[in-house]
């Protein structure tokens, strides 16, 4: 079955317009792993505006399932994840002033700057992934770079989704076939939810995970924490 690692920035965002420490993003992300989630997603960016470096490390050591850290691999990025050894890093293309992720890397134009990083990364036993765009182009080209997965950029599929979820799930069925043909792992995220979640991991083939913040805990502010966790792995099942 499809993996769900649940992104807890919004968790630290709503602790960060306070100040203090309440909501405990630490106590959060186990409590999401004992509700039956398979993993913890954070995205730490140099202004810390949700996660901070320190939950990051507080992170590292209570984590039991799969630690996933996203971000984008400047040299305080790196110094972080090469410090704390994450069971992934996800690679993404984010600018210092990005809201959220809103682009897939250009693995062709970026390729010797991905490879090194990756590089580094996969000397530490660290297992990369890569934020693509669905285009099997850039998937095709994201082998050059060594890494270990690719996570597909999902928001045009969320936004397109009610209109007419066929034509938007084409492309991301196309590029995960590509992924498949030339060995890369997959991995998804950005904007998923429990309306487009079940459809997406049914049509797409061999999808090892997917990354889900923004929409689990906005539901979980309805239906309470562990209703969410346990709704969104529901929707996971084959």
């Amino acid at each position: 079955m499809t993996k769900l690692s649940v992104n807890i920035n919004k968790i630290a965002t709503i602790r960060n317009a306070r100040g203090g420490n309440v909501p405990d993003v630490i106590k959060a992300a186990m409590n999401i792993e004992r509700f039956g989630a398979d993993g913890i997603t954070v995205h730490p960016r140099p202004d810390q505006r949700h996660i901070r470096y320190q939950d990051v490390r507080e992170l590292k050591k209570v984590v039991s399932t799969e630690f996933n850290v996203e971000g984008y691999p400047d040299k305080g990025f790196m110094d972080l994840v090469l410090e704390v050894l994450p069971h992934q890093v996800t690679l993404v293309p984010d600018p210092p002033n990005a809201l959220t992720s809103n682009n897939g890397w250009d693995t062709i134009r970026n390729s010797d700057f991905l490879k090194e990083i990756v590089q580094e990364l996969k000397s530490k036993g660290i297992r990369v992934s890569i934020f693509v765009n669905p285009d099997p182009i850039m998937v095709e080209a994201a082998v050059l770079t060594r890494t270990d997965r690719i996570e597909l950029y999902t928001e045009s599929y969320a936004a397109h989704y009610a209109h007419n979820k066929s034509n938007a799930i084409a492309p991301f069925i196309l590029a995960a076939k590509k992924a498949e043909e030339v060995g890369l792992g997959l991995n998804a995220g950005h904007d998923l939810s429990l309306e487009n979640l079940r459809f997406f991991s049914q049509e797409i083939p061999k999808l090892l995970e997917v990354s889900i913040g923004h929409a689990l805990i906005s539901d979980a502010l309805y239906l309470g924490l562990e209703n969410a966790v346990g709704m969104y792995k529901r929707e996971l099942r084959p």
